[in-house]
């Protein structure tokens, strides 16, 4: 029975020492919830992703909250996103908001804040929402924040049902403004 014991133990230590060692080897994803307008406070860097032509769907705004030991960085070329640092909240959320909304089926735009493992608020998006009778839906963004070391990574892309309507011509899919 001792040795039973032992060996369970011994094993549950290994077990628990390679998910640890495998864990930081990997990034960790980090999640959003929605926010409002009068919490965003402090300075930011601004990283505007996308607006690069006229119909341009992928694009976001994300506030880096600056001071605190993260930096966001997109997963992209440069040429893909601007960044400008050092900007105040109020300044920062309103261009943000301007920035999202030049597309012409742009219906509103959706604040979330970004939260690190623990909870707290690193950060801002402002993502935008389009009439869901063009696209079927209003978010048609994945947008996904993996944490590796200090550094956010943002992955972009557009929801498969929409990027296969329009880059692939695929409108077999109730979805993307098929029929």
């Amino acid at each position: 029975m001792g040795k039973t014991i032992n060996i369970f133990i011994v094993t549950f230590m290994l077990i628990l020492l390679f998910s640890i060692t495998i864990s930081s080897a990997y990034a960790w994803y980090l999640k959003t919830e929605g926010a409002k307008a009068d919490e965003v406070t402090g300075i930011y860097t601004l990283i505007l992703y996308g607006g690069r032509h006229i119909n341009d769907l992928e694009t976001i705004a994300i506030l880096d909250k600056e001071g605190d030991p993260y930096e966001f960085e997109p997963y992209a070329p440069k040429f893909d996103y601007k960044v400008k640092k050092g900007v105040a909240a109020v300044e920062a959320l309103n261009e943000a908001k301007k920035f999202v909304n030049f597309h012409s089926t742009f219906w509103r735009s959706q604040l979330s804040r970004i939260l690190d493992i623990k909870g707290d608020t690193i950060g801002y998006e402002v993502r935008p929402l389009y009439y869901p009778f063009v696209y079927s839906r209003d978010d048609i963004l994945e947008v996904y924040y993996r944490l590796k070391d200090s550094k956010v990574i943002v992955d972009i892309r557009l929801i498969p049902e929409v990027f296969n309507a329009l880059f692939l011509g695929d409108t077999s899919s109730k979805s993307a403004g098929g029929p």
